[in-house]
């Protein structure tokens, strides 16, 4: 089969393609990227299992809450940074391959240090985000930048919503061949464990770093496109104000998904007395607001920007942050369980908006620097669930106070966005972050040819 090699980047989604190399990469990193965050939340539908077994107090599952998210603050800022170096199709590859390890081990757990010390090491899956943001990022134009964003992590967002449905289905499927419910659990982490291995491979076949090639096949012939290349200096990053409004408001929208993904079955299984799988289902539509929701925050902030350029795009994200804050307030003080689901609904949308929001602005911070601002921001994601499970596993205040606590200082932070000032205009082109002046090497069968 020959490949269709189109050059430079795509000016619409056309998703029902796998023939140009941008559409290729957008599908199979949103697919990478489920299947990661499917991998890094496979365990929280079965905590109340782990927690029977281990004898898990509360403060010690916010541990493991805590443990889930950290490290990923560290992964995602390097992550970043060997994106720019090294492209994001070997990136991930690795990531995928060597992600799997901890979340197959972690069925060798037998007491809670143990566990807690796996729960860290898959925390280093999250980082899989900030690879697709970059390679959307590389492969889309800016007048759909906001929507490729915010549709290939929405979808891949959506691996937590599975996974809080599909894993009691698996454990049941174990336990229904008669393994004890200590084994059936550590079983089960094999199925998400052998899918990211599957992915690895099939990732670095099928794929490539930008529309010109790969970055090691990419031969540049112009001083100008050797200028532009050099690698931006990290503290030119860490000096802008913007990238740190960014990353607080994305610790506000990504942290509280990343936290209730964590919690929710837990949450609906204690508060309302359902069974594991009922809670399950119940924490799943939160999960599977991704369908829609983050992608509405990117096309909205697509739309706006045409007439109100990034100050359009910054309001469309303070906004939808705001609301979430709203909306999560409304959802602790719900004491009937339907009334909870439909106020988790509410807030799920405009969380799930804020975060596609705010990877509609990244981009615009430093055209060249983009995975390394994709780390950062990411990273704030991960601090900010960091931080909210301190809050929650502090004994003396419940889910539903923690979570409104949580909810007004989502409300507070919003309005940081709103003092995003614009550095660029209307007129300047995102089209060209990568590599000016390249010369494509042909494409034959998938495969450069030298």
């Amino acid at each position: 089969m020959k490949v269709t090699q189109t050059i430079g980047k795509a000016e619409a989604i056309n998703l029902f393609s796998l023939k140009t190399p941008q559409m290729r990469a957008f599908h199979l990193t949103w697919m990478a990227f489920l299947i990661s965050f499917f991998a890094w939340f496979a365990i929280a539908p079965l905590m109340a299992v782990v927690r029977e077994e281990f004898n898990l107090t509360k403060s010690q599952i916010g541990n493991i809450i805590i443990a889930s998210v950290s490290i990923t603050i560290f992964a995602r800022l390097l992550i970043g940074w060997i994106c720019d170096k090294i492209g994001p199709r070997i990136t991930y590859s690795v990531l995928l391959i060597v992600g799997a390890i901890p979340v197959i081990m972690i069925g060798f757990s037998h007491s809670y240090e143990t566990f807690i010390i796996a729960r860290l090491a898959i925390g280093a899956i999250g980082a899989s985000f900030v690879i697709t943001q970059y390679h959307t990022s590389a492969m889309f134009g800016s007048n759909v930048i906001g929507s490729a964003n915010a549709i290939a992590a929405g979808w891949g967002n959506l691996g937590g919503g599975l996974a809080q449905i599909i894993m009691p289905l698996i454990f049941a499927g174990f336990v229904a061949l008669g393994f004890t419910n200590s084994l059936a659990w550590r079983y089960s982490m094999i199925i998400p464990g052998a899918a990211m291995i599957l992915m690895g491979f099939i990732y670095y076949k099928f794929t490539q770093d930008t529309p010109e090639g790969n970055f090691k096949d990419i031969k540049r012939n112009s001083e100008e496109g050797k200028k532009n290349l050099e690698p931006v200096k990290i503290g030119e990053i860490l000096k802008d104000r913007r990238v740190w409004i960014l990353f607080f408001i994305y610790g506000c929208s990504f942290g509280v998904e990343i936290t209730i993904d964590n919690i929710a079955a837990l949450y609906f299984k204690d508060t309302y007395g359902l069974s594991l799988a009922t809670a399950g289902i119940l924490a799943g539509i939160f999960g599977f607001m991704n369908i829609f929701a983050r992608a509405l925050g990117g096309i909205i902030s697509d739309k706006v920007n045409k007439t109100k350029g990034l100050r359009g795009r910054t309001w469309v994200l303070g906004t939808s942050l705001f609301l979430a804050g709203l909306g999560i307030v409304m959802f602790s003080r719900m004491n009937g369980l339907v009334m909870a689901v439909v106020s988790l609904v509410i807030f799920a949308l405009f969380v799930k908006m804020g975060n596609g929001a705010t990877y509609s602005v990244v981009p615009y911070m430093n055209k060249r620097a983009i995975g390394m601002v994709s780390g950062i921001v990411g990273a704030g994601g991960n601090l900010g669930a960091m931080l909210m499970g301190f809050v929650l596993k502090m004994e003396g205040v419940t889910y539903q106070h923690g979570l409104m606590y949580i909810g007004m200082a989502v409300s507070l932070i919003s309005l940081s966005a709103f003092f995003i000032v614009p550095r660029l205009s209307l007129s300047d082109n995102l089209d060209s972050t990568l590599q000016p002046e390249i010369i494509p090497v042909p494409v034959e069968n998938g495969i450069h040819k030298h």
